[in-house]
């Protein structure tokens, strides 16, 4: 079957599935492959739990008038999902960086969602697999599209720009993450830098913080659509406050770093004619969940969980952050950095040092790597177990605690013991 007539059936309810636990009815199923299952094998109960077609890519499958056998899945999703993009009518925002992806495009997201039937990434589904399905997710009712897109190595970028074709884009920053997979800080910068150059060739449109001389370097020859120059920082203790057209904006978004985040949002809302009074209304009513710079309080301890993920920069600018609070009683506890190569051993030490120099309560640090580098003032663990084992919350009272580390630390079970 041709993509054509592929995208006649698909376009019948514009539901695209790829977990037989969530099947939808009279949704296409494709049976995409891990290195843990094969998808395949799932077509049969994708059918029976109510999807019109199974896409499949192995004969031995196949089920009469059900099935759909093409060469290869995934590139099968891909290229459904880069016709049906040339199909819509709507405007694409992109938007991609080393830190604050996922956080700016929910913000970028509830602003619009004010004016637009908008469609945007779910979660931080921003891959090869993420970016065709959220494509996929758009109907003839989206007005707005918000495609968040990641990468951990050169030329991931362009490809993720080739399939949304985005008409506006915005790199969130230039920072020491995926350094494993990119080499260097330099090819950080030349990996998240393919956004650009995709708008450049189609003329494209970007948004700037005029502030960061990266992002205005790299995008020479696009046109720019800069912060709007009324945004203003007022303070972030512990939640970001600052001030747009004389209206004072009381986010639910810890640390300053956050301040850029909703600058974009509120630009990108301006730009699209949302009024000054929804933009206030629709980061105000904003959230973070998912172990996004979450504030919980358990007895008389606050703490700050934003165990999500973690990279040298993103360490930096929280231990910064954390050390600007104003409460008394401040301790930090850290997880392992992932994929950072041949730098893991010296950017765990700048850390750590880093948070011994600002002289909090306690600094606890967990994890291999953090096991390897030397410290005068912390505890160290090898892992969340040995953690566990020794750690005792007795006496902890009316602290405040920094809990991050990369995903695969989940740090956050560091909130059971208390």
């Amino acid at each position: 079957m041709d993509i054509k007539s592929l995208y006649e059936l698909y376009s019948k309810n514009y539901l695209v599935d790829t977990d037989t636990r969530k099947i939808r009815n009279e949704s296409v199923f494709f049976a995409l492959k891990g290195d843990n299952f094969n998808g395949n094998e799932f077509a049969e109960t994708a059918i029976k739990n109510g999807a019109s077609f199974a896409v499949i890519d192995e004969k031995k499958y196949e089920i009469k008038n059900k099935t759909i056998l093409v060469e290869n899945v995934l590139e099968t999703l891909q290229q459904l999902a880069t016709y049906h993009r040339e199909k819509l009518k709507c405007p694409i925002i992109s938007l991609t960086g080393s830190n604050g992806k996922t956080t700016t495009k929910e913000l970028i997201n509830v602003v619009l969602s004010k004016k637009y039937t908008t469609t945007s990434t779910i979660g931080n589904l921003n891959n090869h697999i993420g970016v065709p399905l959220t494509l996929l997710s758009m109907t003839p009712k989206t007005e707005i599209g918000i495609v968040e897109m990641g990468a951990n190595h050169l030329n991931e970028i362009a490809f993720l720009s080739e399939l949304a074709k985005p008409n506006f884009g915005y790199i969130t920053n230039f920072g020491k993450a995926h350094l494993e997979g990119f080499g260097s800080v330099e090819g950080v910068i030349k990996g998240k830098s393919e956004l650009y150059d995709f708008l450049r060739k189609t003329n494209g449109k970007t948004f700037i913080n005029p502030e960061d001389k990266k992002q205005l370097e790299q995008s020479k020859e696009i046109e720019q659509i800069k912060f709007h120059k009324n945004i203003c920082f007022i303070e972030a203790n512990p939640f970001v406050q600052l001030e747009f057209e004389g209206l004072t904006i009381k986010s639910n978004l810890i640390g300053k770093y956050n301040f850029n985040n909703i600058a974009a949002a509120i630009t990108i809302g301006n730009y699209f004619n949302v009024t000054s009074s929804l933009i206030n209304e629709a980061i105000e009513n904003y959230i973070p969940t998912n172990n996004r710079s979450q504030i919980i309080t358990k007895n008389s301890n606050k703490f700050i969980l934003d165990a999500y993920n973690a990279n040298p920069s993103s360490m930096k600018v929280a231990l910064e952050n954390f050390n600007e609070l104003k409460d008394k009683q401040k301790i930090v506890v850290l997880g392992d950095m992932f994929e950072l190569g041949s730098e893991s051993k010296n950017e765990h030490q700048i850390i750590a040092q880093l948070a011994e120099n600002y002289k909090f309560k306690s600094v606890y640090l967990i994890g291999k790597a953090f096991s390897t580098i030397t410290v005068k003032n912390a505890f160290v663990y090898d892992s969340f177990n040995s953690f566990q084992k020794s750690f005792s919350s007795k006496g902890l009272k009316n602290s405040t605690i920094l809990i991050k580390g990369s995903r695969g630390m989940a740090l956050e079970r560091i909130l059971s013991l208390f």
